[in-house]
């Protein structure tokens, strides 16, 4: 059995990010400053936001412009490590 590798990801390049956690009335604006960090440059056209059927989780898809893989690991961590966020994908 050959091992399949991940493709290769050639930056910078857009980069949609979703970001799910507990509905707040400052989720968004949260997760929007905390990506700004590390992404400048967002638009609203940018951002979307889905609430779950019960209204419990918020899910927040962003496309940012990506410019290597330490920017996405220390986005990714920083959004983990706050506490209010569930997944990042």
């Amino acid at each position: 059995m050959s091992e399949s590798k991940a493709p290769k990801i050639e930056f910078p390049c857009d980069y949609v990010i979703k970001v799910i956690g507990d509905a707040a009335p400052d989720f968004v604006e949260f997760v929007v400053e905390v990506v700004e960090q590390h992404a400048p440059g967002l638009s609203d056209d940018d951002v979307s936001v889905k609430d779950s059927r019960g209204g419990r989780f918020a899910s927040v898809s962003l496309t940012i412009v990506a410019t290597g893989e330490p920017q996405l690991k220390a986005l990714f961590e920083e959004l983990k490590a706050s506490g209010r966020v569930h997944m990042v994908l």
